[in-house]
C-alpha cells in the first residue's frame, strides 16, 4: 500500500504574517560591482494558497510558534541558490568554543547543489542543481579556519551561466527535471554532469563527482576547474567468466541485441557515456587502493546489469578491473567491499513504457522512464569476488546468485562492510547501511520536489506518525555462510535498536573494509512537530559491541548535513577509532546562517560535545550540501610554536567543566 503524506500546508495562511524577505544580496569579490547587482540568491518558489501571504523567516530571538507554516519555510530556505563565489580565503569568525590545539591542519571539501532556478522561470531538482564546491581549511596551530566556495565550471556551467552578466539560462533538462523558460519539447540535454554529488582527494589531486559521467577536477589553491577526468580510459584489465545454460545464452543475445539497438540512440543523441561512473567510491586504507565503480548506460532500460569495478593505486594506475554482468535490473547509488568482496544491494527497478515515451519527448524528468520494482518482498545482496583468481573461497559459489535479504529495502548509503573467517572456514559478514522502504521512495518526488509546479513540499519527507519505517533508517545485514560458500543465514536488524529516521552514515575512513565499532550518523531528535523526521537535526553515534546510542543536537530551528570524522594525529595507526572529532555543518535556516562545528567524538551524548562553532558570513550562506572529504595536509606533524592564549585558556576551560 503507498505511503501517504502529511500535509504540513495548511490551507489557509494567517492574514497577519507579512510577506518573506528575499535572501540578502550577494556578491562576487573577484567580480566587478556591476556584475554582483544582478545576481542576487533566488531561492525556489514555493506554493501557496491563492489567499494565503507568505511569511518571512522569524528573525533571531523572537518567540514563533513551531507550526507547520514556519516549518514550510525552513524547508524552503534550506534550498536557496548562492550565487556568490569567493575564491579568497575568509576566515571565519568564531562564535562558540575554541579550535582543538591538537586538531589536525587540513582541508574539509564539501560539494552540493548551489542554484536551482535561473532567470527565465526553470526551476531543477536539487539533485540537478549546479556543483557549488565549498573548502574550509583548518590550520590546527594557528587557531583558524578559512572560508572558500565556487562553482564547477562543467560544461553544462559553462553553458547555462553568462561570464559576463552573471545572467543563468538553464539549457540542459538533467535528469530529474524540466524546463519551463528554455526548451522542454525534445530537448535530448539530459546528462547534465554538474559534478554536485562528492569530493574526493587522491594522488595529490582533487575531485568534483558526480552520478552518472565523469568527474571533474578541481585546482585545489585557486577551486579552478581543471577539467573533465577520464578516470576509465584504461579500460578493463580481466572479467570473471559467465557460464550459462542456453536458456540464459538466448536472453544475453536477445538482450546485447537491444543493447545494440540503444547505444547509437543514448550515446549520439542523448550524449549519454558509455560507462557511467557511480559518485561513491571507496578507500581501502590497509591496501592504499581507490576503488570506484560504473554501470553501463543501456542497462538503465534493460533487465540486465553490468557493473565494472576498479582499482587504481595513489598514481592511478589501474591495477585491476573486473565486469559482473547481473540478469537483473538494478540501480545502485551506493556500495561496499570488503577484504575479498564487492558487495551490491540490489535496489529492483522496471522499465515504465508510458514515462519514457513522456520522458524522451521532453514532457516529464527523464527519470520518469524507471520506476521501483516491488515485485519480491526480499532484497538481493550480492557478493562478488574481488580477486577471483587468488582466493579458492571464491570460487565455491555462484555470484550470480544473490543472498535475499528476509525484507524488502531500498539502500541509500552505506556505512562499512566487513567479512570475519573462522578456522573452520565459515564466513561471517556484517554490512552497516540506510535505507528506506519502497512505498516511500520515489523517482519524482525526492527532497519533495514537484517538477511539475517546480516547488518543495517538506510532507513528503515527514510521513505520519506510524509510518516512520518507510523513511530512510540505519540497519545491520548479518550473512552467515558455511565453509562451501552455502548461506546459512542471513539477518536485517535496526542498527542498534534506533528506530528513528536517519540517513549519511560514515565511520572512520582508517577502519573502511575492516572491522569497525562506531557509525556516525545524521538523525532526527524528533522534537518538532512539523518538521519530525527531515530536515536532520542530530548527529547520533553508535557504538556497535555494547549497542550504546549517544547524541548531540542542534539548537531551535537548525539543521546538518553529513558528519564527517576526523582522527586526532596522535591516534592515527593506534587503533583508537574514536579518538578524533566530527565535523558537521550547521544550516540556522531561521538567520540564513551557516555554522562550521566541530564536535568532540567521544563526549557525544554529554553536555561538552560541542568543541567549535565557527560562522560562514552571512552574504556566503549556502544549500544543504551532500557529501564531503577531508584532506589532512602532509606536513600534519610539524608543529608551529604560534600561540595562541586567548583559545588555549578557552579549551582549558571547556574541558575543565568536563
Amino acid at each position: 500500500m503507498q505511503a501517504k503524506a502529511c500535509h504540513l500546508l495548511p490551507a489557509k495562511l494567517p492574514a497577519a504574517i507579512s510577506p518573506p524577505k528575499q535572501p540578502p544580496p550577494t556578491y562576487n569579490p573577484s567580480q566587478p560591482t556591476t556584475v554582483s547587482r544582478s545576481v542576487g540568491a533566488i531561492s525556489i518558489t514555493a506554493p501557496t494558497a491563492p489567499t494565503a501571504p507568505q511569511i518571512s523567516p522569524p528573525v533571531k530571538g523572537t518567540n514563533v510558534p513551531d507550526d507547520a507554516v514556519t516549518a514550510f519555510w525552513d524547508y524552503q530556505f534550506l534550498f536557496v541558490s548562492q550565487r556568490a563565489e569567493t575564491t579568497k580565503p575568509i576566515s571565519l569568525r568564531l562564535v562558540d568554543g575554541a579550535l582543538p590545539l591538537d586538531f589536525p591542519s587540513g582541508t574539509y571539501y564539501l560539494t552540493g547543489p548551489g542554484l536551482f532556478s535561473d532567470d527565465h522561470g526553470s526551476t531543477v531538482h536539487p539533485l540537478d542543481g549546479h556543483g557549488y564546491l565549498r573548502t574550509f581549511k583548518v590550520d590546527g596551530a594557528r587557531g583558524k579556519v578559512e572560508f572558500m566556495a565556487k562553482y564547477i565550471e562543467t560544461e553544462a556551467q559553462a553553458e547555462e551561466r553568462d561570464p559576463a552578466t552573471g545572467e543563468w539560462r538553464f539549457t540542459h533538462r538533467g535528469p530529474f527535471s524540466v524546463l519551463k523558460g528554455g526548451k522542454m519539447v525534445g530537448n535530448t540535454k539530459v546528462m547534465k554532469n554538474v559534478a554536485n554529488t562528492s569530493v574526493l582527494q587522491w594522488g595529490g589531486r582533487l575531485f568534483c563527482l558526480w552520478e552518472g559521467g565523469d568527474p571533474y577536477e578541481i585546482e585545489a589553491q585557486t577551486l579552478d576547474t581543471v577539467g573533465r577526468f577520464n578516470v576509465v580510459a584504461s579500460g578493463r584489465m580481466s572479467a570473471p567468466e559467465v557460464g550459462s545454460d542456453d536458456g540464459e545464452r538466448f536472453r544475453g543475445d536477445f538482450l546485447d541485441l537491444a543493447a545494440q539497438i540503444l547505444k547509437p540512440l543514448l550515446y549520439g543523441v542523448f550524449k549519454m557515456p558509455p560507462k557511467r561512473l557511480l559518485s561513491h567510491y571507496k578507500i581501502d586504507v590497509r591496501r592504499n587502493r581507490l576503488l570506484i565503480m560504473s554501470c553501463n548506460a543501456e542497462d538503465m532500460l534493460l533487465p540486465r546489469s553490468n557493473f565494472t569495478f576498479y582499482e587504481f593505486d595513489c598514481n592511478f594506475k589501474l591495477l585491476q578491473s573486473q565486469e559482473f554482468s547481473i540478469p537483473d535490473h538494478l540501480m545502485i547509488h551506493d556500495w561496499a567491499f570488503t577484504d575479498s568482496h564487492y558487495i551490491l544491494f540490489g535496489n529492483r527497478i522496471k522499465l515504465d513504457v508510458a514515462g519514457s515515451m513522456t520522458a524522451v519527448c521532453g514532457l516529464s524528468p527523464m527519470i520518469s522512464a524507471l520506476s521501483v520494482n516491488p515485485s519480491k518482498p526480499t532484497s538481493p545482496i550480492y557478493l562478488l569476488p574481488r580477486f577471483p583468481n587468488n582466493n579458492e573461497k571464491n570460487k565455491l559459489r555462484d555470484w550470480r546468485i544473490p543472498i535475499e535479504a528476509p525484507s524488502q529495502m531500498w539502500v541509500l548509503h552505506v556505512a562499512n562492510a566487513f567479512e570475519e573467517r573462522d578456522i573452520n572456514g565459515n564466513l561471517d559478514i556484517q554490512i552497516q547501511a540506510s535505507c528506506c522502504s519502497y512505498q516511500w521512495f520515489n523517482f519524482q518526488k525526492m527532497f519533495g520536489y514537484d517538477w511539475q509546479s517546480g516547488r518543495l513540499d517538506p510532507s513528503m519527507m515527514n510521513l505520519k506518525q506510524g509510518q516512520e519505517k518507510l523513511l530512510p533508517h540505519l540497519v545491520q545485514v548479518s550473512i552467515s555462510m558455511d565453509a562451501h560458500g552455502n548461506t546459512q543465514s542471513c539477518h536485517v536488524n535496526d542498527l542498534n535498536q534506533w528506530k528513528k529516521p536517519a540517513d549519511f552514515p560514515v565511520i572512520s575512513q582508517d577502519f573502511s573494509g575492516t572491522k569497525n565499532t562506531y557509525i556516525y550518523a545524521a538523525t532526527s531528535s524528533g522534537s518538532r512537530q512539523a518538521l519530525p523526521h527531515f530536515p536532520f537535526d542530530t548527529v547520533v553515534k553508535l557504538n556497535t559491541i555494547d549497542k550504546s546510542t549517544n547524541t548531540w543536537s542542534t539548537g531551535r530551528r537548525r539543521f546538518i548535513g553529513e558528519p564527517i570524522f576526523i582522527p586526532k594525529s596522535n591516534s592515527r595507526g593506534k587503533g583508537k577509532e574514536d579518538d578524533g572529532y566530527l565535523l558537521v555543518v550547521e544550516y540556522a535556516v531561521s538567520t540564513q546562517r551557516c555554522y562550521l562545528v566541530i564536535l568532540d567524538s567521544k563526549l557525544i551524548g554529554k553536555k561538552k560535545a560541542l568543541v567549535a562553532r565557527l560562522e560562514v558570513p552571512r552574504h556566503l550562506n549556502f544549500p544543504l550540501g551532500f557529501h564531503g572529504f577531508w584532506a589532512p595536509n602532509v606536513c600534519n606533524n610539524v608543529t608551529s610554536q604560534v600561540s595562541r592564549p586567548n583559545q588555549v585558556s578557552l579549551l582549558q576551560e571547556h574541558y575543565a567543566r568536563v
